[in-house]
């Protein structure tokens, strides 16, 4: 009987006691919980906490959970890192604990409720909607703890309604008594007390890396902790993880902002990464949600910052490790997904040191645009009418009549357009369409007079970015532009020139050139009172994974404005000309000396296949692998070895060749035009489109 009451106890019982048991500090927090759960006429409503990074938030939500279940209320746990900032979001997840019907209370069944909301910072687009229509819904009795890393907003305070049902709490720091009694509990020898107390001055997180460095036999750090110490605080942690693997899995996880095993995998060589996953996953200070793993923000920042200062090889080494596992993901996924793998992929270069930027970090990855819909129309062209002049939305509104499907909008979580941008195919546009529209005729004439586009290839334009609080300068909109730009670039077959256009250009200068999209030189152009630059990028010179090359190497440089090593650009050759280097190629496939000098050498068809400077090995391969496609189809039998009698395996003159073949010389000229064009033709493909 003992046996089978021991084996009922369960493992989160466990958990739930030794949290219970290290858990210190926060009385009057808890008691005035206690108190609105066990009031028979409660006075508060809403408990709003906020505090810093690592102050312990999650951790007092975890109490208010025991306390609530304790005095029989029902407890409904929403985390903001988990669910997009959108009412109906908000409400499916409510809906999987409590009922939520369309209209009416919430939870109408429910005797008590307590709703904890952590990471509300998260969620502050929808803050009014909380406020003045989720929360109202809610009985009278029940008890919402909100906790973010900032205070409530001004609403909250100036609505008099509130002010007798709202406590706002700013968590601080643990007091020395506080910190000396958690350290108690979690079996910190005595003499190390007074130590880590001075070097953290109770800061919640910071007791508990200290506490885990003691634990492993760690030196503690007998500074005071400030934000700059933190540093030599990790570390110390960093030091006495079980290996160097271990230590870089750390470090993996602090750049991604999410990590999972596959992500591991790549990042660092192994096969399987399950016990890896497992270590960081116990760790005091990662969190495990939906998508991954994911540090404390402190630590996050601590890990990166610590990493990038002592060993600048080894953060460049990592950092270019978890961008190839993401740009590689980006491949194999479309829509919403992809879309999130492009956030990610930015959210790696956040903490670069770098100039002026359009990213709007506090919002970056909480909107995402979406396609615009005809009732969008009028909204359109108000917004460009307010920001840019009537001419300026004349403009717009016949792009919009043209190519509907490149507009975007971006909504406030109420569902309100907070702004739009328009990308248009200018490969699409008539003459008439261009010659309507300076923007688009600039970007047109500049791509012509540099590069021209070839038959079958596309020039792009963000022609309108208009944001209706912030108008061009960083805001949710801007931020979606790289998104549908990126998909844009890794879904467009033959893309050859992409443009953004911008209002007061010379600013963006500096930020775009390292971005390796320079401005135009002499393209600018006015529309009412307003001048526009355009800044453009060429993807046959410079194709995306070489971009995206490019534009890490700037980022991780300690002057990212500073020129790069000098990189050929890939030759843009037309298709006549093209065909003639093809001709020559094969004229000159047993004289390397020649080969060397052949334009092939500097296209994409040949560059695609070497990690660097191509050699005449790569151009021979690629010819080989040309003549090889005639042997996928039978009946190119003939062509096959027309060609190969006059280049591979030369006869000696054309006649001996068709000697050699034994068909009339008229046939073997006919079979030799048909497979060398066969050749070019597949050549080209791939120069313009890319290998499959």
């Amino acid at each position: 009987m003992e046996g089978t009451a021991q084996s009922s106890i369960l493992l989160g019982d466990i958990l739930n006691s030794r949290r219970r048991r290290t858990f210190v500090g926060r009385r009057v927090e808890r008691e005035l919980v206690r108190a609105g759960l066990e009031s028979g006429d409660p006075q508060l409503s809403v408990l709003f906490l906020h505090g810093p990074g690592g102050i312990g938030k999650t951790t007092l939500l975890d109490e208010f959970a025991e306390i609530a279940a304790e005095t029989g209320a029902s407890v409904v746990r929403l985390d903001g890192r988990d669910i997009p900032p959108s009412p109906s979001a908000v409400l499916a997840a409510l809906g999987e604990a409590v009922d939520v019907p369309d209209t009416g209370v919430i939870a109408r069944e429910e005797e008590r409720l307590c709703v904890l909301i952590d990471t509300y910072e998260v969620l502050a687009p929808i803050d009014e909607w909380v406020r003045t229509q989720l929360l109202p819904r809610l009985p009278a009795t029940a008890l919402t703890v909100i906790a973010a890393r900032t205070p409530p907003s001004s609403e909250w305070r100036s609505d008099a309604a509130w002010s007798e049902l709202l406590r706002v709490v700013s968590l601080r720091n643990l007091t020395p008594q506080e910190s000396r009694e958690f350290l108690r509990a979690v079996a910190v020898p005595p003499p190390l007390h007074e130590r880590i107390c001075r070097a953290t001055h109770g800061h919640p997180l910071a007791l508990a890396l200290l506490a885990d460095v003691a634990s492993r036999g760690g030196e503690v750090a007998a500074d005071p902790l400030t934000p700059d110490l933190m540093g030599e605080l990790m570390q110390r942690f960093i030091a006495v993880v079980p290996s160097p693997a271990h230590r870089r899995a750390l470090e993996v996880c602090a750049l991604a902002r999410v990590t999972t095993e596959a992500l591991l995998r790549d990042a660092l060589g192994l096969e399987d990464a399950h016990e890896m996953f497992g270590w960081l996953r116990q760790l005091s200070f990662v969190d495990a949600g939906p998508e991954g793993l994911a540090p404390h923000d402190m630590a996050r920042d601590v890990i990166d910052a610590d990493l990038r200062w002592r060993d600048l090889d080894a953060y460049t080494d990592v950092f270019h490790r978890v961008c190839r596992h993401i740009r590689h993901s980006l491949l194999s996924c479309t829509g919403r997904e992809q879309q999130r793998m492009i956030f990610d992929l930015k959210f790696v270069f956040r903490n670069l040191p770098g100039i002026l930027s359009p990213v709007d970090w506090e919002s970056w990855g909480r909107h995402y645009p979406e396609p615009a819909s005809p009732a969008d129309r009028e909204t359109i062209v108000e917004f460009t009418r307010l920001h840019e002049g009537a001419e300026a939305a004349a403009i717009a509104a016949a792009w919009f009549e043209c190519q509907p499907d490149g507009f975007y909008i971006v909504r406030r979580p109420d569902g309100a357009p907070r702004g739009f941008f328009g990308l248009i195919d200018l490969s699409l546009a008539s003459a008439e369409d261009l010659a309507s529209d300076p923007g688009a005729a600039a970007a047109w004439q500049f791509a012509r007079g540099h590069s021209p586009p070839r038959t079958g290839e596309t020039v792009t334009q963000t022609r309108f970015v208009v944001d209706l609080d912030t108008y061009q300068d960083p805001s949710p909109t801007m931020n979606a532009i790289p998104i549908i730009t990126m998909q844009r670039y890794l879904c467009t077959p033959g893309l050859s020139w992409d443009f953004l256009t911008l209002a007061e250009p010379d600013r963006w200068n500096e930020y775009f050139a390292v971005a390796d999209l320079p401005r135009a030189e002499g393209a600018d152009f006015e529309v009412g009172v307003r001048t526009y630059g355009l800044f453009a990028h060429d993807f046959r010179r410079v194709p995306v994974d070489a971009w995206l090359e490019r534009v890490t190497e700037r980022a991780l440089s300690e002057s990212p404005s500073a020129p790069l090593r000098p990189t050929p650009d890939l030759l843009v050759l037309s298709q006549p000309e093209f065909e003639q280097a093809v001709r020559q190629a094969l004229h000159d496939w047993h004289r390397p000396d020649l080969l060397r000098r052949n334009p092939l050498m500097r296209t994409r068809v040949v560059c695609d296949r070497s990690d660097g400077e191509p050699d005449v090995a790569e151009l021979d391969c690629v010819l080989r692998d040309a003549v090889d496609s005639l042997a996928d189809n039978p009946r190119d039998d003939k062509l096959l070895r027309a060609v190969d009698r006059t280049y591979l395996r030369p006869a000696g003159t054309q006649e001996a060749a068709a000697r050699v073949l034994g068909v009339p010389f008229s046939t073997y000229r006919r079979h030799l035009t048909q497979g060398v064009a066969r050749i070019v033709s597949w050549l080209w493909d791939r120069d313009v489109y890319g290998h499959p």
